[in-house]
């Protein structure tokens, strides 16, 4: 897997310590099960593959996966995976769930019910974690992923989300980009009121461990001539450690763009749930798969997941 130095020396914490058992829902892909066995021999993972055993063994023999290591845990179909799945997990059997090749929504379902599954006080939301190779260090942008249209208490969850996961990744006292198209509060324009009221929320103490600001543009948030330019005088203005999209949509083009065009390095993980959750497309490449699953890992040793069976 190609180096990266901002995700190597994040990573260099898991370099000890028991690996991690971490249940992969439905994994009936090639990639799905490359990337489970490579977190395993990287010593990290021990997976759990829950789905239906005889077509995930198919498709290791198909591809010549080796699976010894990988404990099977038979489920029918993709629900049935996924309710499984969460229940290890409320057993504290696995400190992991990772999406194998399921639908997100059938994924997500199932672990944001409300009696079994696996919800907080705190709204569910999706951190990007991008290396992105003009940026000095990681760079994280949320929500791309989970919240499609979030209101003003879903926002604010999902900046304190953000910002408690930077603190887990050695971020003390993260910048934060409330983003909009603009930078200056126009009530035409809704995301430049919400973005305003955040920063307020955290001026008051409402969103707490970071230095908020918006509406900042995406030009502002991450270049200080940009902001020169502008007279924008922000504590964030071209150094944002974290970008707030307004929307799904928004979030979920940025955090592609800066991919597929900009070649950033990416990992993805679901905060708010009572265990990390890895949440890739089903298109992620293995590399995207790994890393994301290395970061769940981070964050269970930081809350103290349960060891491999």
């Amino acid at each position: 897997m190609p180096s990266s130095p901002a995700f190597d020396e994040l990573f260099a914490v898991l370099a000890d310590g028991p690996p991690i058992a971490a249940a992969v829902i439905h994994p009936c892909s090639i990639p799905a099960l490359e990337a489970a066995v490579g977190l395993r021999q990287k010593g990290i993972v021990q997976p759990v593959l829950v789905g239906p055993s005889a077509t995930i063994r198919d498709i290791a023999r198909s591809a010549s996966i080796d699976l010894s290591g990988c404990r099977l845990v038979e489920a029918g179909d993709e629900r049935m995976a996924a309710s499984r799945g969460v229940a290890l997990a409320r057993e504290g059997a696995v400190g992991i769930l990772m999406k194998g090749s399921l639908h997100s929504s059938v994924f997500l379902r199932e672990i944001g019910h409300h009696e079994s599954g696996l919800r907080t006080d705190r709204r569910m939301s999706h951190v990007f974690v991008l290396d992105v190779p003009a940026w000095p260090r990681l760079l994280l942008l949320t929500d791309g992923a989970v919240n499609i249209a979030p209101d003003l208490p879903a926002r604010r969850d999902i900046v304190q989300n953000a910002i408690d996961f930077a603190h887990v990744i050695g971020i003390a006292r993260p910048r934060v980009a409330i983003l909009s198209a603009i930078e200056t509060v126009n009530p035409d324009l809704p995301s430049t009121l919400d973005a305003a009221l955040l920063a307020k929320m955290a001026e008051r103490g409402q969103i707490s461990g970071g230095v908020v600001d918006g509406p900042l543009a995406l030009d502002n948030a991450l270049s200080i001539e940009a902001a020169r330019c502008k007279g924008v005088q922000s504590p964030v203005a071209g150094h944002a450690d974290i970008l707030v999209v307004p929307d799904l949509e928004a979030g979920n083009m940025l955090a592609k763009q800066m991919i597929f065009m900009g070649g950033a390095s990416a990992a993805g993980i679901v905060l708010g749930a009572r265990v990390p959750v890895v949440l890739t497309s089903r298109a992620d490449s293995v590399r995207t798969r790994i890393l994301s699953g290395m970061l769940a890992a981070v964050m269970s040793r930081a809350g103290g997941a349960p060891a491999a069976f």
